[in-house]
């Protein structure tokens, strides 16, 4: 029995190596768009969260390392992820395919520059959800896409 799961494990553990050696590799920048503003850091941030609210999408979590760095003492540059979605997206999305749960919500990440302005850096919800090649997904995204292009145009705007 042990030589048995010893040539079971070897062999998985073979087939990941060859798995990984043949292109699996996950490509971060993929559909990832990035935009720099002439903003203020702050004054991008306060304008992402309005244009969120202005399109109607929820603020689902807002991860703020500043705000983690000050609780610590340390001091650090404008780095925020907004998440944002919304339940009617969120229905449609399960319904459709339940495993796509895991790419929600969108996330918007901004930083700060050395001068003091912003960068906005995403990844397109049609980016997200083309991998489960689902035609509800992908009316879905399409949908998303337009929302986040319209908080990105309003936010832009406050530059």
């Amino acid at each position: 029995m042990r030589r048995v799961i010893g040539t079971i494990g070897g062999v998985s553990v073979i087939f990941l190596a060859l798995t990984i050696s043949s292109g699996w590799a996950y490509e971060t920048l993929e559909g990832r768009v990035k935009l720099t503003t002439r903003a203020a850091f702050t004054t991008f941030a306060a304008a992402l969260k309005q244009a969120i609210t202005q399109q109607k999408l929820g603020l689902v979590c807002h991860a703020n390392a500043q705000a983690g760095a000050a609780s610590v003492g340390k001091t650090i540059s404008g780095n925020q992820v907004l998440m944002v979605y919304r339940p009617d997206f969120a229905i449609r999305m399960l319904a459709a395919d339940v495993e796509a749960g895991f790419e929600a919500p969108i996330r918007l990440y901004i930083y700060e520059n050395a001068d003091g302005t912003a960068t906005l850096s995403y990844v397109k919800p049609s980016t997200v959800f083309k991998p489960y090649k689902n035609a509800a997904l992908d009316q879905l995204a399409m949908e998303l896409d337009a929302l986040v292009e319209a908080i990105v145009r309003e936010a832009m705007g406050a530059s």
